[in-house]
């Protein structure tokens, strides 16, 4: 089995050519994690000299200094080195998600071309913490993989017209499940589909640490003062957060929406770690990983829709046995927000959800 890996990388230049140093984001990071230079420095591998050089160069880019040392109170970043930062998070939280699924495709035609024989599973899901956990399991147990990120809607389309072996979907647990039900009804087959549970997930408000605008309703969202970073259209959670307006009888229209609309969970909560919105709806795991506020409003199944035929046929063997291991439900358990109680279950549409007896 073939592993690639694709990492985003960024360059930045100014009026003159300058250029910032190579390692200059790794070390800023790095600083604004450990508040000392010196050990931001052995943790990048780099001499505490060679890292004071690449601070004197960004400042050349810049005119002005990235850093500040206090005797006493080590290293803080200044606010352009918080902007870089921030900007180097949003950046692999937006492309990371494509880049990975980009390495499976190219995995799965490296094997493909060398082995007449194998069969990757393509999987075409919405994007999720508990898939990037399935992929990484998977790539340590070389079980091939063709995964593409695509939203609800095109997994599922996908699914029926055989581009894929299985499509992940979620649906909310509770009085919201049959407005989105119905969203997906005409695609289904309560007969012979089959659902395959991962885990059941928070959604809910990202906020920024402390709440300071005091964002405590879904009606605080109208208000004048606050900036909303929403989901690109389509996307499951955009669905969801639209669907849950509607019932409280909010106007989506009414939300002070930033110019931009972000692709992943992880790309919502960084926007609002960066100062640039005031809040955004998103997976539980990024908010606590960027440090923020996380108000919960939403527990969903996030799961796998096949037909029963691929079941059947023993494609989906090494897939059920690896989402029923301990070592798998453990996994997805430290996931904030997760439970894997269903993972590895198998049962039918209507046996899973209410809406669809």
């Amino acid at each position: 089995m073939y592993k690639v890996r694709i990492q985003p990388r960024w360059e930045l230049e100014n009026a003159d050519g300058a250029r910032l140093p190579a390692h200059l984001v790794d070390l800023l990071v790095a600083v604004r994690a450990s508040g000392s230079l010196a050990a931001a420095a052995r943790s990048v591998g780099l001499s505490y000299r060679y890292a004071w050089g690449q601070l004197q160069a960004a400042r050349d880019v810049f005119g002005q200094p990235l850093l500040r040392m206090t005797r006493g109170r080590g290293a803080r970043l200044t606010a352009i080195g918080e902007r870089l930062v921030w900007a180097d998070n949003r950046i692999a939280a937006r492309l990371s998600p494509m880049l990975d699924s980009l390495a499976t495709e190219l995995e799965a035609e490296l094997e493909r071309t060398v082995s007449a024989h194998a069969m990757p599973l393509r999987v075409h899901a919405s994007h999720g913490f508990g898939v990037e956990a399935l992929r990484r399991t998977m790539a340590e147990a070389d079980l091939p993989l063709d995964l593409k990120y695509r939203s609800p809607d095109d997994a599922l389309s996908a699914l029926r017209s055989g581009a894929c072996d299985i499509a992940g979907l979620h649906l909310p647990i509770g009085d919201l499940e049959p407005a989105l039900f119905a969203h997906y009804r005409d695609r289904l087959d309560l007969d012979a589909d089959r659902v395959i549970h991962l885990a059941m997930r928070r959604q809910g408000l990202v906020l920024a640490p402390g709440n300071p605008r005091r964002i405590e309703t879904l009606q605080d969202l109208e208000r004048p003062d606050v900036r909303m970073i929403h989901r690109q259209p389509g996307s499951g959670t955009r669905l969801l957060l639209e669907a849950m307006l509607a019932r409280h009888g909010i106007a989506f229209e009414r939300i002070r929406a930033c110019d931009v609309e972000e692709l992943t969970h992880a790309a919502v909560s960084a926007y609002v770690a960066s100062g640039l919105a005031d809040v955004g709806f998103a997976l539980e795991p990024p908010a606590r990983r960027y440090g923020l506020d996380f108000y919960p409003l939403v527990t969903e199944h996030y799961f796998f829709l096949c037909h029963n035929d691929v079941l059947e046929s023993g494609r989906l063997t090494d897939l059920l046995a690896l989402l029923r291991s301990d070592r798998f439900r453990r996994e997805l358990g430290q996931l904030p927000g997760y439970d894997p109680s269903y993972c590895g279950r198998v049962q039918t549409l209507p046996d899973a959800f209410e809406a669809a007896r």
